[in-house]
Order: structure tokens, then C-alpha cells, then sequence
């Protein structure tokens, strides 16, 4: 006992903070010595306990080894503190140039230069876009600490300061929450106006009309009571929607034409297309439309009153009217046979698509990139625009088919499909079809919600309508 109070007093008096805590600790202990265990271990109780204890055990060994105790505080591990920083945050406005949105900012010549020299390379400031923006991060000194610049949701590039102090550009991942859904209505006036009451993006509402345009003409042959059905991917991030993915599986339900149905397959080989249930695929050598959503304001006729001259004649065409500006797609792959001024059809383009085929689109406002005599035009092309050149009371698109020079109504041509799937494709796209069919009955459940997490990077891309 003699000896644990001589040691007690080394302990007051080496350090008399230890000797509190340990004295306090064991006052504790023994209070507490009739309570529950689980109060016992009580953070505050066992952090107490155990570093008294441990102050006990190592004043004893050295107490033991004869040697004195360091009463100087230990060294530890400096904190790094990194420099005080300030953000500039720009957005680009229209007839900006980055340099000049930096300018406009407050941003250094220097800084400007380090930004426009590492993203040199990794982004093309010639595709600015207003609304485009970037975070500048400068330190005390005035230097660049980062640098991030979103062109998109899913184009985010960054610099940022090595250690060296040079700068580093990338192009940053993206997470994604991929949602699959199903879509179900029915036509009462028009297919625009069916699908825009779900509060979609006219985009989606194009795309799906495009997968029967080979099949289908939705200005003309849409009836009151059709039913539609589409699968689709939709892409958000951080629960905020970014795009839509693909439509899997369409279906089109038409009084006029009879069932349609579309099923989204890739051949591996980079090419992708929709097929029905047979592996028929729905493009053809022509699609129906060059503009997939119009009003037919006159159709083809040989006994037509010509609302400007006044007199009857044939009307060898179909006159879409549309918004002046919209764009006309060329309806096959062919090769441009004239482009330029055509008496009172004003603004025309002729495509030649061999096999006697040709294609007609009068009255346009301007012409597409490019659009010239002898250029080669892939079938769905933006070949011009919509307008209301030569003789016209309003904007509309003439269009006309020929072959060797007969002039046909070309919503009543009819075409073969463009391919058919065989052999190992034909079974891949079986075994797919299955698949995707019981996926679209389950989404029937409001319960079911098919989620999958994706990360968009330089090696994982993704495609969106």
C-alpha cells in the first residue's frame, strides 16, 4: 500500500492533469460498478477509464526502469493548410467567345491563357454554345487551382494544377441512373398530340414516328381510336432527366394500315435498325414522308383548281404545310440531280435515286449544308427547310416521286424491305425479342421499376435521341 501511494504521489506530481483524470476515472468506475453493463461501456465512461489506465501502466514502467518522464509535449503531425481560394463562375451569352466571357469576368490575361491552352485539344470552343458554362478556382496569388467547363450534362471537361504547377485537362465521368418505362395511348386527334400529353419532348414523338415512316404516313393516315405502345430508356442525373435512350420496343395500332410493331435490335456490327417479330426490317427503300409531322393541305390529282392561277390542272405531288423552317428529309439514298431555282416551284431540290426513281421538293426557303448538283444525300438527310418560294400561298413543301419520268402518288408506292435478319443474327434477334417482350409485360405493373446505374466515359459512351 506504501508503495502505491509513493507511486500515486510520482503521479501528482510528474503530472498533475494525469493524476485528475485518473482520479476522476476511478471515482467514476466505482460509482458506477452497480449499474448495467451497457452504461458502463458508455463512450465517455470507457474512453476515460481506458486512457487513465493507460497513463497508469506507462508511468509504472517507467517508474520500474528507473527512468524520468518526459514532461514535453510530443511532436505530431503538422496539418497542411491548403491556400484561401475563390471561385469565378461565367456563363457563355450569345456573340461571346470564351476569352471573351473570361474578360467580361474579371479573369487575368494570364489565367485566360492557362485555361485556353490546357483545354486545347480536349474541347472545341468553335461548338460554344450559349448557356455553356465554367467554374474558375484562382488562389492568393492569383493563380489557376482548377478549371471545369460543361457544355452538357454529360460533356464536362476539367483542369486541374499538378504538383508540378502545370495544368492537367480531362474529360470528367458522368453517373447516370438509366430508367426503362412504357408509354400507352390512344390517338384522338393526332399522334403529336396523343404523346405530347405524357409531357414528352417533341424529339421523342419524332423518333417514334420515324420508325414507321416506311410504313405509315402520320399526317394522313392516323385514325380517331389508334392505339401506340413504346419501351423506352430515359437517362437522368441526380433524379434530373438528361435524354432519352433507345426506344425497345413500338408498337402502332392503325385502323388505316393495319397492326405495326418495332423491335430495336444492334447486329454487333455497328448497325442498328427495328424489326418486326419475322426480323423483317421496317425501313424500306423509301420512306413515306420527307417531313414526318405536316398537314397534307392538297394531295395528288390530275383535276386539281390552283388556289394562285385560278385554273384546274393536274397536282402530280403531295403539298405538306408546314412551319417555314422545318426540315425536309431526302427520302432514299440517291445523288442531288438539280438544286436551285425552278420557275413557280420556286426553291427545289431533285434527287436522282437510280432505277428510274426520282424525288421532287419544291417551294423551300434555303437549302442544307452542302445541297449542291452531283452530292451524294443518305436517305433521312436534312437535305433544306421549309418555306414558301415561287408560287405559293403559304408555307409548305411540294413533293413529288417519278419513275422514268411518270409521276405516282409516293404515299401509294410500295417498296421492299430494306433487309431481312438470317442465320445467327436471326436467332440473337429471337432470343432479344423474347427478352424485351417479357420486359415490356412486366412495366404493365406500376410496382415494377427497372433501374440500372451507368457511367458515361470517354470508353463508355452512350447515344440519346
Amino acid at each position: 500500500m506504501i508503495k502505491e501511494n509513493n507511486k500515486l504521489s510520482l503521479l501528482r506530481k510528474a503530472c498533475p492533469a494525469c493524476f485528475v483524470a485518473l482520479s476522476r476515472g476511478m471515482s467514476r468506475f466505482r460509482n458506477n460498478t452497480k449499474r448495467q453493463l451497457v452504461f458502463f461501456l458508455n463512450t465517455s465512461h470507457f474512453l476515460t477509464v481506458g486512457v487513465s489506465l493507460a497513463l497508469v501502466v506507462a508511468f509504472f514502467l517507467c517508474a520500474l526502469n528507473g527512468s524520468s518522464i518526459p514532461l514535453e509535449p510530443v511532436a505530431t503531425e503538422t496539418e497542411e493548410f491548403l491556400p484561401n481560394v475563390r471561385e469565378i463562375v461565367g456563363v457563355i451569352r450569345p456573340g461571346d467567345s470564351l476569352t471573351s466571357s473570361l474578360r467580361s469576368n474579371g479573369v487575368d490575361e494570364e489565367v485566360r491563357q492557362s485555361v485556353i491552352t490546357a483545354f486545347d485539344g480536349q474541347v472545341d470552343f468553335r461548338d460554344m454554345k450559349p448557356h455553356d458554362r465554367y467554374t474558375l478556382t484562382i488562389d492568393d496569388d492569383g493563380g489557376l487551382v482548377k478549371c471545369l467547363y460543361e457544355s452538357g450534362p454529360l460533356d464536362i471537361h476539367a483542369i486541374e494544377r499538378t504538383a508540378e504547377g502545370s495544368y492537367k485537362a480531362k474529360k470528367l465521368d458522368v453517373p447516370l441512373d438509366c430508367r426503362t418505362v412504357k408509354l400507352r395511348g390512344r390517338i384522338e386527334s393526332s399522334l403529336f398530340a396523343a404523346l405530347s400529353g405524357f409531357n414528352e419532348d417533341p424529339k421523342l414523338i419524332y423518333s417514334f414516328a420515324d420508325i414507321f415512316a416506311s410504313k405509315i404516313d402520320f399526317n394522313t393516315e392516323t385514325r380517331f381510336g389508334d392505339t401506340f405502345e413504346l419501351v423506352l430508356e430515359k437517362y437522368y442525373k441526380n433524379n434530373q432527366f438528361v435524354g432519352y435512350g433507345k426506344i425497345l420496343v413500338a408498337r402502332y395500332n392503325s385502323k388505316e394500315v393495319g397492326p405495326l410493331e418495332g423491335f430495336y435490335f444492334d447486329k454487333g456490327t455497328g448497325e442498328t435498325a427495328y424489326y418486326d417479330h419475322r426480323g423483317f426490317e421496317l425501313g424500306e427503300s423509301f420512306i413515306r414522308s420527307p417531313v414526318p409531322m405536316a398537314r397534307v393541305s392538297s394531295g395528288f390529282t390530275y383535276n386539281r383548281y390552283h388556289p394562285v392561277l385560278e385554273i384546274v390542272r393536274p397536282h402530280l405531288g403531295i403539298d405538306l404545310a408546314a412551319p417555314v423552317g422545318t426540315p425536309i428529309m431526302a427520302t432514299s439514298d440517291g445523288r442531288v440531280n438539280f438544286a436551285g431555282w425552278k420557275g413557280g416551284f420556286g426553291k427545289q431540290i431533285i434527287l436522282d435515286h437510280g432505277g428510274g426513281y426520282k424525288t421532287y421538293y419544291g417551294h423551300l426557303s434555303r437549302f442544307a449544308k452542302n445541297i449542291t448538283a452531283g452530292a451524294k444525300v443518305q436517305q433521312k438527310q436534312i437535305i433544306g427547310y421549309v418555306g414558301s418560294t415561287g408560287i405559293s400561298t403559304g408555307p409548305h413543301l411540294d413533293y413529288r416521286m417519278a419513275q422514268n419520268g411518270v409521276f405516282s402518288n409516293p404515299f401509294n408506292v410500295k417498296f421492299r424491305p430494306r433487309s431481312q435478319l438470317t442465320g445467327t443474327q436471326l436467332v440473337l434477334f429471337r432470343q432479344e425479342l423474347q427478352s424485351v417482350t417479357q420486359l415490356a409485360k412486366s412495366l404493365d405493373d406500376p410496382k415494377i421499376v427497372v433501374v440500372k446505374n451507368v457511367v458515361v466515359t470517354p470508353n463508355n459512351p452512350i447515344s440519346m435521341l
